[in-house]
């Protein structure tokens, strides 16, 4: 089976707009949110974006200022020494650096600048010669599924397990930013279902609240989460799918809860804690004497009653049987206790400790 300790309750701080090409920008959010991720004491990556502009863009629509998405990536460029700089403020932050690069020549910075998890975007699920090229990196992958078919994300899975690399699979709406209804949050159970050697993600962009979203991943079994991370100034415009300092400390503590409440791993029968087997113990019906009966008598139903309060040593309706002798007279109304029975529960040491250490 895949290793995939990696991906367990990370959480994936995506950089938004690339930190509009500003190195400083970029600087100054990385520390903010580095500063979050320590207080908040969670594993988390910041993840960048990685683009070789003169081979990703054609040499004949670098001047195409009215294609936004041309546009924006010249505006956002960065050089190679620039991207190094971003990423070792990562580690200085004890983040783990996390990239998604859009080209070859990116993925090969990742590997240069010692990226430790490769993601990859909804957009480029089916772009076979970046996968390619991600593969050969031998790291782990985090990839997002928006807008993709049910056979494109198949085929992408079966050719990360053939290579035996570290996937984790992201449910994702790619709608920036999206309305609570739009999150199609059941995907999760899909995924985990259909993909059950993987880790399931949940990467969300909605913008009235996120900590509901974050609960309900959880619950559902989502074990990695990604958002767009931004910070606010005067001179940039905050995208509503983004999340502050103090947004991000409110998520972190809205996964939180959901693991307190969730509790232990839905694979197996939860062990009852021993304020909630006291508790219950408390209401449970105690065995008492319907008149005199003399040692030696054998019990028949008609010999007793069930009542509360059940008392320390006192047999209850979860081990009365039929049939069992008294080694003692027991009077009108007293409780029956586990001394007073030839019983597995008298001989027996730890149920009969387990007996007298309960009830009133």
């Amino acid at each position: 089976m895949l290793n995939r300790d990696v991906f367990e309750e990370l959480f994936v701080l995506e950089i938004a707009n690339n930190h509009w090409g500003d190195v400083n920008r970029g600087l100054r959010i990385i520390k903010e949110f580095s500063t979050v991720v320590r207080y908040s004491n969670v594993r988390a990556s910041v993840k960048l974006q990685f683009r070789d502009v003169d081979s990703f863009i054609h040499k004949d629509f670098r001047d195409r200022t009215d294609i936004r998405y041309i546009k924006k990536t010249i505006d956002t460029q960065l050089s190679k020494d620039e991207l190094s700089t971003l990423a070792e403020a990562v580690r200085r932050g004890n983040c783990i650096r996390m990239a998604t690069p859009f080209d070859e020549k990116s993925v090969d910075l990742c590997t240069e600048l010692d990226i430790e998890i490769i993601k990859i975007a909804s957009s480029d699920v089916t772009d076979w010669v970046l996968l390619e090229k991600i593969a050969k990196a031998r790291k782990p992958v985090v990839v997002s599924t928006g807008g993709t078919s049910l056979k494109d994300t198949d085929d992408m899975v079966t050719f990360f397990e053939n290579r035996n690399i570290p996937l984790a699979i992201n449910h994702c709406v790619s709608l920036y930013p999206s309305e609570d209804f739009e999150l199609q949050m059941n995907q999760i159970d899909f995924l985990k279902n259909r993909y059950p050697n993987h880790t399931i993600g949940f990467s969300t962009h909605e913008y009235h609240e996120w900590n509901s979203s974050i609960q309900i991943a959880y619950a559902k079994g989502a074990r990695t989460f990604e958002r767009h991370v931004d910070i606010r100034t005067e001179d940039r415009p905050f995208s509503p799918y983004c999340s502050t300092p103090e947004q991000v400390a409110q998520w972190f503590l809205a996964f939180k809860k959901a693991k307190e409440m969730c509790g232990q791993p839905g694979t197996d029968k939860a062990r009852p804690t021993q304020k909630e087997v006291e508790y219950l113990d408390a209401l449970v019906r105690g065995v008492y004497a319907t008149h005199d009966l003399p040692a030696g008598h054998v019990l028949t139903p008609s010999d007793y009653y069930l009542a509360i309060p059940l008392q320390k040593g006192q047999l209850s309706c979860r081990e009365l049987l039929n049939d069992m002798t008294l080694t003692s007279e027991w009077k009108q109304d007293a409780p029956l206790m586990v001394d007073a029975l030839d019983s597995p529960y008298a001989r027996n040491e730890a149920l009969r400790a387990m007996i007298c250490n309960r009830g009133l």
